[in-house]
Formats: C-alpha cells, sequence, structure tokens
C-alpha cells in the first residue's frame, strides 16, 4: 500500500506558532492528513486549528509526547473537543482508549520501550514487536511506530517487522523522516502513513524555500517514487 503523507505542524515537537497561516498557505495540495502536537498552542488555538483543517476537507491527527496518564488522559479529552479523528503518540493506557474510541477516535499508540526528548525507542526488535502485538490484542487501531529513533537495532528491518506481524494499516511511522531515500523506504514498507515535519521547517527538499516549496516538493518526491515502483 501507499503510505499516506501525515504532515505535521511542529518543529522538535512542538507545534508552532504560526500553524494556522502555514496550514492556509498550503491547504489546497493534494494531503488529505495534517496533524499536529499538544504543545505550542493554547486549547483556543488548537480548536481552531483543527477547525481549519476540517473546513479544507483534512483529516486532523493529534499526536502527544507524553508519559504520565493523567496527561494523556487530559490530552484526550482535548482531542475530543477539537474534533481530532487520529488520536496518536504517548504510552497506552486502558482509559485512554476507552475515552477517545468512544468518541469515536482511533487510537496509536506507541510501543515498544519509549521515552526522553527528543524520544528514544529502546529494547530488541523482538521486544518491540511483541508490545505492538500486545497492544494490537488489547484494542489499539494501530501503533505509532518511531523507527527511526530505535537506538539498538536497524530501523528498516524493525519497521518491516511490525509491519509484517500487524499489517501496514495498522501502523504509522513517525520521527525523523527527512530525505528522499527515507521516503522511498516508507513505499517499500507500506505503514498507513509517516509522519513529516521538521524536514519541511528546515528546508530539506528545497533549501531556503519555504515550508510551502518544501511540501510541494515531498509531494512530487513522494508521488515520483510511486510511480517508480
Amino acid at each position: 500500500m501507499k503510505p499516506q503523507i501525515i504532515v505535521m505542524l511542529t518543529h522538535h515537537d512542538v507545534t508552532v506558532s504560526n500553524a494556522r497561516d502555514i496550514f492556509r498557505d498550503a491547504a489546497d495540495l493534494p494531503v488529505q492528513y495534517w496533524g499536529f502536537k499538544d504543545i505550542g498552542l493554547s486549547t483556543t488555538e488548537m480548536e481552531q486549528l483543527t477547525g481549519d483543517f476540517k473546513a479544507a476537507g483534512k483529516t486532523p491527527v493529534l499526536e502527544i509526547v507524553n508519559f504520565d496518564e493523567k496527561e494523556l488522559l487530559n490530552a484526550a479529552s482535548l482531542a475530543i473537543d477539537c474534533g481530532i479523528e487520529y488520536f496518536t503518540g504517548g504510552l497506552f493506557s486502558h482509559a485512554v482508549m476507552e475515552r477517545v474510541q468512544t468518541a469515536g477516535l482511533k487510537y496509536f499508540p506507541f510501543c515498544g520501550d519509549i521515552s526522553g526528548s527528543p524520544i528514544e525507542l529502546k529494547g530488541t526488535p523482538e521486544q518491540i514487536l511483541e508490545d505492538a502485538v500486545r497492544l494490537r490484542e488489547l484494542g489499539v487501531d494501530g501503533i505509532d511506530l518511531v523507527a527511526y529513533r530505535f537506538s539498538q537495532g536497524d530501523p528498516i528491518q524493525l519497521a518491516k517487522l511490525v509491519e509484517h506481524q500487524l499489517g501496514g494499516e495498522n501502523l504509522i511511522i513517525a520521527g525523523s523522516i527527512n530525505s528522499a531515500e527515507r521516503i522511498r523506504r516508507m513505499q517499500d514498507i507500506g505503514p498507513f502513513g509517516y509522519t513529516m515535519g521538521g524536514a519541511l521547517f528546515e528546508g530539506t527538499f528545497v533549501p531556503g524555500g519555504s515550508f510551502r516549496d518544501n511540501l510541494e516538493e515531498l509531494v512530487k518526491i513522494d508521488t515520483n517514487i510511486g510511480e517508480d515502483r
């Protein structure tokens, strides 16, 4: 399956202050999934940004980089109030899963031994896979895998292992996807989607260009890779 690009209006795990302006400038581009973190904007601003996504016909995604259940529950309530459709990241919580799924949101928590800022994923591939399978059996809709933050092995082999066991439709790959080669890898692996944020703000694809310039180039790269396959 061809992965969805999930554009994150975040840099260094924080939603940028001008996220609404950046989105409006690029909303016409053929990218369906847009997201942000629960850090960087006020509740009102997050509600407004989600409203912008929906008004443009986009699917809103919230990724949480948090490991405290109380804060996760607060984030879940925020996501529901804002109208988020995909609640991703954070450590797994039965209470969070019940809250978001009851409200109709898709729940994709992190798996494995994950902590820190920036996030680091530890453990053996087998341990991470075991945890991913466990979470699916508990009822999550999918897994948010920070493959390129895996510190103890090959991120591509890990991602392929999880995709093979869970199915690509149940996998989002997040973090540090910042080159045409890594985009190609995403298409080889075939997850439901992969997130892209910092690389667009840092001018990875069009040095010195705007966020929109870089997103346009990303779409071209993603499309051309897909056509070449």
